[in-house]
């Protein structure tokens, strides 16, 4: 398993209420694979946010279900990535 590989995984995973994968809105911000192990960086545009565990879960499970180990550390969007999720977002809301 390489970074590419955990990429095209989690490229599927949609956020529930935008239009786009978590890669795309840069809440999936990065990925290290070290053998089975794959240490993820959710960066969320704001604290709590209600949906943080929901989407943290949606990112391990279909990596868990793959035999490998992940761990997940949240951080918070800078000012850029918070620009771009703000836009992404306003382009692609579906609401919940």
């Amino acid at each position: 398993m390489n970074e590419k590989k955990v990429g095209e995984v989690l490229a599927k995973v949609k956020h529930p209420a935008i239009d786009c994968s978590l890669i795309d809105l840069g809440i999936v911000k990065d990925i290290a694979v070290e053998e089975n192990k794959i240490n993820i960086t959710m960066a969320f545009p704001f604290p709590n946010i209600p949906i943080k565990d929901q989407l943290i879960k949606s990112v391990r499970e279909p990596l868990e279900k793959m035999n490998l180990n992940v761990k997940v550390e949240t951080v918070a969007m800078n000012k850029e990535e918070l620009q771009n999720f703000l836009k992404k977002e306003e382009e692609n809301w579906r609401g919940m």
